[in-house]
Parts: C-alpha cells; sequence; structure tokens
C-alpha cells in the first residue's frame, strides 16, 4: 500500500468512526481543511476519504463548502428494522435446537458484560456487544449470505446506538430484560415465541427518539 493510499485509509477510518459514535453528528459540515489539520493528512486523502464515504451513503459532498453529514430518515430506520427483524428472526428459526441452545448459553454470559458497560456509561463498550450479540441469532443458522448481509448493516446499527445513547442508557434495564428474555426464548426452543420478542425489541428501541434522527 503507498502512502497515499495509507493515509486515505487513515482518514476514512477516523472520519467514519466519527460519524458512527457521534463526534460528527448528523446535519454537521465537515471541511477538509479542517480535518487534514485534525487528522495531521494534507487534504488529498481526506478527499478521497470523502468520496468514499458519500458513496456508502454517509455524508453529501458540495464542492468549495465541505461535506453535510446525514441523518437516518425515519423510513430508513424502519427499513434497517425490518431487515433485522427477518435476518435475525429467520436465522434462529432455521437454527436446530441444539445449536439454540448452545447461542443462549454463550450469550448468557454476554449479557453479563453488557450489564457492565451500561453500569460504567460505557456506550461504545456496550454498542459494539450489541452488535456482536444480535449478529449471533444470524450465526445460529449458517447462512454465511444473511451474515453477510447482516455485517453489512452493522454500522447502522452503530449509528443508532450511539444516536439514542441517552435514551438506552435511560431504560438499560428495559433493554437487559429484553435481552434475557431473547436468550430465555432460544434456551426454550422458541422459534416463534422468539420473533414476537424480537419485534418488540426492536420496535422499542427504534421507536424512542426517532424523531431526532430524521435529516
Amino acid at each position: 500500500m503507498s502512502t497515499s493510499e495509507s493515509a486515505s485509509e487513515r482518514a476514512y477510518a477516523a472520519i467514519r468512526e466519527g460519524i458512527l459514535n457521534g463526534t460528527h453528528a448528523a446535519d454537521t459540515m465537515l471541511g477538509e481543511a479542517g480535518l487534514a489539520a485534525r487528522l495531521g493528512v494534507s487534504r488529498t486523502p481526506v478527499r478521497a476519504a470523502l468520496a468514499r464515504l458519500q458513496d456508502e451513503g454517509w455524508i453529501t459532498v458540495y464542492p468549495k463548502r465541505g461535506a453535510l453529514v446525514r441523518g437516518m430518515s425515519e423510513k430508513a430506520v424502519a427499513d434497517l428494522a425490518d431487515a433485522r427483524l427477518i435476518l435475525e428472526g429467520t436465522g434462529v428459526q432455521r437454527a436446530t435446537p441444539r445449536r439454540r441452545l448452545a447461542v443462549a448459553d454463550r450469550l448468557a454470559a454476554d449479557i453479563d458484560h453488557q450489564k457492565q458497560a451500561l453500569a460504567d456509561g460505557d456506550l461504545r463498550r456496550f454498542a459494539e456487544l450489541t452488535v456482536a450479540f444480535h449478529r449471533s441469532f444470524v450465526e445460529a443458522g449458517d447462512n454465511l449470505v444473511m451474515l453477510e448481509l447482516h455485517d453489512r448493516l452493522a454500522d447502522r446499527q452503530r449509528f443508532l446506538l450511539f444516536a439514542y445513547g441517552d435514551t438506552l442508557l435511560a431504560r438499560s434495564d428495559a433493554v437487559i430484560a429484553e435481552h434475557e428474555d431473547l436468550v430465555a426464548r432460544l434456551r426454550d426452543n422458541d422459534g416463534p415465541g422468539f420473533v414476537e420478542v424480537l419485534r418488540a425489541h426492536l420496535g422499542e428501541t427504534y421507536g424512542y427518539g426517532l424523531r431526532r434522527l430524521c435529516p
């Protein structure tokens, strides 16, 4: 990898992370010069990074003005919830009883880590634990294409978790209870029940503070 490619990758990773964790909030205008100075690179790799982020839908570039960070519309949030319900629900329903039990055993321990992250107010750690927690439901179905699709949605999950940060921390007990209910349905080998609990959980997660994310 050349020096310019390396600088572009570093700029892309840093700006993208700033968007996902809320440092660069929706409707913020990012300037090439300011980003370049902050990241310690020239404008050229920053420009390449911004073009890539625009292709991915995170920003809109306005020549000579900068790049506007996009939010997620109400429809985009609802579409994400629908896609996750299909992928995670199908993964669990197609899993064997033995595999469901194995996933339940593993996730029960993971919930303890989630509790600690919320108690510490560590939203970054909680977001990563939550993304991995829900990924496990797709993994259970042993379908690599479905897992790939779910992974492509992971950054949108992170974006919303950070955007809903205050709300998540405020209702942390309810979030944990919903996660525990999902694990209980796995342990009971109740595929249809799992889907209904997941539907309600996603509705609660994406229903709170929805208007705050609309562009």
